[in-house]
């Protein structure tokens, strides 16, 4: 079968949505780290709508942190990839082209330096996880002994982080007499654009004091809110995709058709026409990012870790099973009190939104796949909620249900005692705690709420939290994910 590149898209069905723009005239202006699927199904959608709508210097330039693979699928195809947007109607297929190329930091770190130092670079957008900051969840500064950043200080010419790789970037940039680009988080971390500006402007002052001012001086970074369920694209999608269109992709991505994303209007020079095709530019995202975090995300993971201790694969089997959309209303129900909604936004309709958008049958988002990095992600998407909600007196059985599970979840085993591949920056910390305390949940819920950079100080002592987290983790050990979900009404 013929490979998808530039020689031969021009071939592929009717049906399939190409570029509508001339690519071969099309020149880079946002280096993008970690060129993952959700930064391929969104913000090189969004980017491919600008460039349709009103063309400019606005073609991306990828980067892989770690390994090599995105670029050795994506270079034989010229950048080229097709999303797939499954929807309940049926699929839809699009040709992406705005990604022009695909370098790999780890092979040469001084090639995506001058990148970034580069003139016509414009933006440096990121999606590299929560983990991928090198940062206290709990503060939002940066770990100056985290391994990465120990490296980074040592060896400025060749930083692997996403931290010292911008600061490498903006100090050529300074040193050359070139204006900052703007640095573009698009992951979900509160306040990502603050969070960022500080963990670099840490960063710098480590090295060197006048950067950390020029950059403090100079510097944009506007914090945004994204929104799109991604699948990890499967060996059965590639098959699928090749049927489609008629032609092998190696780098397909998968998503829902709905996408979101709010971005604060603060950019150091210039930017894609992205308000034009659906992006809300606001002055404040914070309402939309903590809506978001708290309704999508908190529930994402409370449901990953019941569903997959059920048996559940995908979200949208979790969320099809009536106990779990049960308790998604539920714990909907807990949250809402404590989200103020944004302008124009009824968070009932909201959360009404995001069942529908979970039950999505033709999106296969495995729970095992939003399960990862979860003593990064609990602090913001449940923690801060359960902190809220003690303050007022008010309830948090579900809530404690979401914690609970995540409990059960990293001791490794399924209900069917089947093992768990628990990926988690902590891992190793996790092991060591969960089988300390084996499957007496009073112990094994004291083990794991008294880990500091995921429960602070106040939790681990409050026995409103600690008693139904414990008596949450005991009945999921007795009775299963689906009982004790059930038990809740």
């Amino acid at each position: 079968m013929t490979r998808l590149s530039a020689s031969t898209f021009a071939g592929l069905p009717a049906a399939v949505r190409r570029p509508a723009y001339d690519r071969s005239r099309l020149a880079p202006g946002i280096v993008h780290l970690g060129l993952g699927a959700f930064a391929r199904a969104h913000l090189a959608e969004y980017t491919e709508d600008a460039l349709e709508k009103r063309f400019g210097a606005w073609g991306i330039v990828g980067a892989s942190l770690q390994r090599p693979d995105q670029r050795d699928r994506m270079k034989p195809q010229d950048g080229l990839y097709t999303l797939l947007k499954r929807a309940p109607a049926g699929p839809e297929l699009r040709i992406i082209g705005s990604v022009l190329d695909v370098l790999v930091a780890s092979e040469s770190p001084s090639a995506l330096i001058a990148k970034l130092a580069a003139p016509e670079t414009r933006i440096v957008s990121l999606t590299v996880t929560e983990k991928g900051y090198c940062h206290d969840p709990a503060t939002g500064r940066l770990k100056a002994d985290h391994p990465d950043i120990v490296h980074d200080l040592a060896n400025p010419h060749a930083p692997r982080s996403a931290v010292g790789i911008l600061v490498a970037g903006l100090k050529a940039r300074r040193d050359a007499g070139l204006g900052p680009f703007t640095a573009l988080c698009c992951d979900n971390l509160p306040s990502n654009g603050h969070v960022l500006a500080g963990l670099v402007r840490d960063f710098a002052a480590l090295t060197d004091d006048k950067l950390a001012a020029w950059i403090e001086a100079n510097g944009a970074f506007p914090a945004t809110m994204v929104d799109r369920i991604v699948p990890a694209t499967t060996d059965a999608d590639i098959a699928e995709v090749a049927k489609l269109i008629g032609a092998e992709d190696a780098a397909p991505v998968i998503g829902e058709p709905f996408r979101q994303w709010a971005i604060e209007d603060v950019f150091a020079n210039g930017r894609p026409d992205w308000h034009e095709v659906g992006a809300q530019m606001v002055s404040e995202v914070a309402p939309f990012e903590f809506m978001k975090l708290r309704m999508l995300n908190g529930a994402h993971s409370s449901l990953a870790y019941l569903g997959y201790l059920a048996g559940h694969e995908t979200v949208a089997d979790a969320s099809g099973d009536p106990v779990f959309a049960r308790f998604l209303k539920g714990l909907w129900a807990e949250i809402m009190p404590t989200v103020p909604a944004p302008q124009g936004v009824v968070l009932a309709d909201y959360a009404k939104a995001l069942l529908a958008r979970f039950q999505n049958p033709a999106i296969r988002h495995r729970t095992w796949q939003i399960a990862m990095d979860g003593s990064q992600k609990l602090p913001q998407r449940l923690l801060g909620t359960i902190r809220e909600r003690l303050k007022a007196g008010a309830s948090i059985d579900h809530l404690a249900l979401g914690v609970a599970a995540w409990m059960r979840y990293v001791t490794g085993t399924d209900e069917k005692g089947g093992v768990i591949e628990v990926r988690d920056p902590l891992a190793a910390e996790l092991k060591r705690r969960t089988e300390a305390a084996g499957r007496n949940p009073g112990a094994l819920a004291e083990a794991l709420a008294g880990i500091e950079a995921i429960f602070g100080h106040d939790l681990p002592g409050d026995p409103r939290f600690t008693k139904p987290v414990a008596g949450h983790l005991t009945a999921l050990f007795d009775k299963g994910a689906k009982a004790t979900a059930a038990s809740l009404g």
